[in-house]
């Protein structure tokens, strides 16, 4: 059976780790967008990092967690934004102004929101994370 959104899956599962105390994820759900998102979260420092391993059923994603993660998930439907709306979604998916990241897929490649407001473009919500 295929999953629906593995990258719900996968942070659906960070989720249930960090709740847990676990120190890391290993998944088989793998894809661009998925690296991606994963790449701004440890820039971000909600992640301290990920590794690729190569198996014969499929590449294998082990992803360390921090513990600062109060709330990651994705947002359903994704939303368009326009370049002007952003304080309206950060109210909507953040407990607060300036704590937290909105993950945005912009025609510049996937930006968390303060750099798509710096940018001034709009795009797709994909992901929120605090």
């Amino acid at each position: 059976m295929s999953m629906n959104d593995p990258l719900a899956n996968v942070l659906s599962a960070i989720m249930n780790a960090e709740r847990r105390g676990g120190r890391e994820v290993v998944t088989k759900h793998n894809s661009t967008l998925l690296r991606k998102v994963l790449d701004l979260l440890v820039a971000e420092g909600y992640l301290a990092g990920y590794s690729v391993a190569p198996a014969s059923s499929g590449d294998t994603l082990t992803i360390k967690l921090v513990g600062k993660i109060n709330k990651v998930g994705v947002v359903k439907p994704r939303y368009q934004i326009g370049k002007s709306e952003y304080v309206r979604f950060e109210k909507r998916f953040l407990p607060a102004r300036g704590f937290g990241v909105l993950l945005i897929s912009t025609n510049k490649g996937l930006l968390t929101h303060e750099q798509a407001k710096a940018l001034g473009v709009g795009g797709t919500l994909i992901s929120y994370c605090y």
